[in-house]
């Protein structure tokens, strides 16, 4: 009976280190998953901070892409009014040296009658 006794107090002893053990290891794994939970919950927070930055850029790309849509329809209205005063430019330039052309043939003209008015004036002036 004492043996028996000594046996299952021993048996007890080593479910009771078995028990101790378990909960040590649900300890340890409890704070685990404590652990496992904090670090999801700053990774979806992460995520959550990622998201929104992602969400503003988008906007501000948005934004620049509609001001460069903009300043691009600017450009193109600046250049066609350009190309409108170069050829009026242009003609007025042509213009300006056709009449350059025309005073040019018009005092030789001049030239030529003074010329001739003054050789008719000598003339006259010699008979």
């Amino acid at each position: 009976f004492q043996k028996e006794l000594l046996k299952y107090k021993q048996e007890a002893r080593n479910l009771q280190g078995i028990k101790d053990a378990l909960q040590q290891r649900l300890v340890q794994q409890d704070a685990s998953v404590l652990q496992l939970k904090q670090e999801l919950l700053r990774a979806n927070m992460d995520k959550e901070e990622l998201h929104n930055q992602n969400v503003d850029l988008q906007r501000k790309v948005e934004e620049r892409n509609r001001l460069l849509a903009e300043y691009k329809k600017e450009l193109c209205q600046k250049d066609r009014h350009l190309q409108q005063h170069q050829s009026k430019l242009d003609d007025m330039l042509r213009q300006l040296s056709e009449a350059s052309y025309q005073q040019v043939d018009l005092e030789r003209e001049l030239e030529h009658k003074e010329a001739l008015l003054a050789h008719c004036m000598k003339r006259e002036a010699e008979e």
